[in-house]
């Protein structure tokens, strides 16, 4: 899901740049002008849980919005939440409408050309999951074990390259059947990504997808304006601030049901 987001978002920016439409950046004051008005206006998405999502009072909840809140409250501002898709996210922090985008954005090479990137703020990977009582601290550990994965993701496409053919793969059709055969012990582990472990966890089941080696990492940034050299130096200290103090793990735990990865 998430890298078609990703492609969207390519293929809009690439669109803009070929019609002879150069995005029009912000001047490089925004920082001041936070500072002068008190309102952070931040890009989030709304259909992209846990990340973000519309709550039962209609209102936006999950990480990001969380992680909006929290730099916002550091800046002394109040935070204005601007509901995005993938497609129009980049465009609307490149014309102005908002300060920053924390929409589970990725970096890449073709985004780095025309917005600015903060350090990591959220973990976004594909893993092998299993319970507490399977040890596997890497993929050698694998052997001898089954392992669930959907059919053609990223996860299969990577664990394919990497494990022995002493491993069972068993490959099936959708995200639900991979869920459904771990929960039932049709295979003692789960090859996912963090956003489907943290679905499963939503469930409570009596086998719950711990985390035990990462397969392929992906993390969060917040998106900024070229040029906005303040504001990206205020936003990487308080990130920096949050992991050290350690309300965003807080965050993390709250909507993945895992603590931030060691490497962030």
């Amino acid at each position: 899901m998430r890298f078609a987001k990703i492609l969207g978002a390519l293929g809009l920016a690439t669109a803009v740049l070929a019609g002879g439409l150069v995005p029009t950046y912000a001047k490089a004051d925004a920082l001041e002008r936070i500072a002068k008005e008190k309102v952070l206006r931040v890009a989030v998405p709304q259909d992209f849980p846990p990340f973000g999502s519309v709550g039962t009072d209609l209102k936006p909840v999950g990480y990001d919005i969380d992680a909006a809140t929290l730099i916002a409250k550091e800046m002394g501002a109040k935070v204005e939440l601007v509901p995005v898709t993938s497609t129009n996210r980049i465009p609307y922090l490149t014309t102005g409408k908002v300060d920053l985008v924390i929409s589970s954005l990725g970096k890449n090479a073709e985004r780095e050309k025309v917005i600015d990137f903060s350090t990591a703020y959220a973990p976004f990977y594909n893993g092998v999951f299993g319970p507490d009582d399977i040890k596997a601290e890497k993929v050698e550990d694998l052997d001898g074990k089954t392992v669930g994965v959907t059919r053609g993701s990223v996860e299969d496409i990577e664990l394919s390259k990497i494990v022995s053919d002493k491993v069972t793969v068993r490959r099936y059709e959708d995200n639900n059947g991979t869920i459904s055969a771990f929960l039932s012990g049709q295979v003692q582990l789960v090859a996912t990504g963090n956003v489907v472990a943290a679905a499963i966890f939503e469930r409570n089941p009596p086998r719950q997808p711990i985390l035990k080696f990462l397969v392929k990492n992906s993390p969060c940034f917040v998106g900024l304006n070229k040029n906005e050299g303040p504001l990206l130096e205020k936003v990487n200290a308080i990130i920096a601030k949050a992991k050290d103090d350690g309300s965003l793990n807080d965050i993390a735990k709250k909507w993945l049901h895992a603590p931030l990865p060691k490497d962030m």
